[in-house]
């Protein structure tokens, strides 16, 4: 994002201005914990970092980061309720508005999400823009609970 910065030193402030922008470079650690030949670890950048962030955070359960008890999307709760007690737009909405409060490098563009209560199964798909890079992705999320 472009911004204009000024000093009394330039002069004419009407006139003259210098144009700086400012570009985030988004770097994590790869969670899957591959060793590279070199014996370090791989990297995530740029959207798969953010895509990593994503899903990580619609996988956390509350309670599971200390000190912050209502971070992450808490899906896997859904497994384990009844079929009445959730629908496809709230759990929808949910999601949307897990994303804009803990994920700001993120914007969501959609949100599909598919309940089969009988199979004890939830598919949700997010696709969303990165905020640095504008570059969109979409990430798979699929819950099964285990008998």
């Amino acid at each position: 994002m472009p911004t204009r910065a000024f000093s009394i030193e330039d002069g004419n402030i009407g006139s003259k201005s210098i144009i700086t922008a400012k570009k985030r470079n988004y770097l994590d650690i790869d969670l899957t914990f591959k060793n590279r030949p070199s014996g370090d670890i791989f990297k995530k950048a740029h959207g798969a970092s953010v895509k990593q962030g994503v899903r990580n955070l619609l996988m956390t359960n509350f309670s599971e980061k200390p000190f912050l008890p209502n971070f992450g999307g808490n899906l896997n709760s859904l497994l384990f309720a009844l079929s009445t007690e959730v629908d496809e737009i709230g759990l929808e909405d949910k999601i949307i508005e897990t994303i804009e409060i803990f994920e700001p490098r993120a914007q969501v563009l959609n949100v599909s999400s598919v309940i089969q209560p009988d199979k004890h199964n939830v598919v949700v798909t997010v696709t969303f823009k990165v905020i640095a890079t504008n570059e969109t992705l979409t990430t798979n999320l699929s819950l099964t609970r285990l008998r």
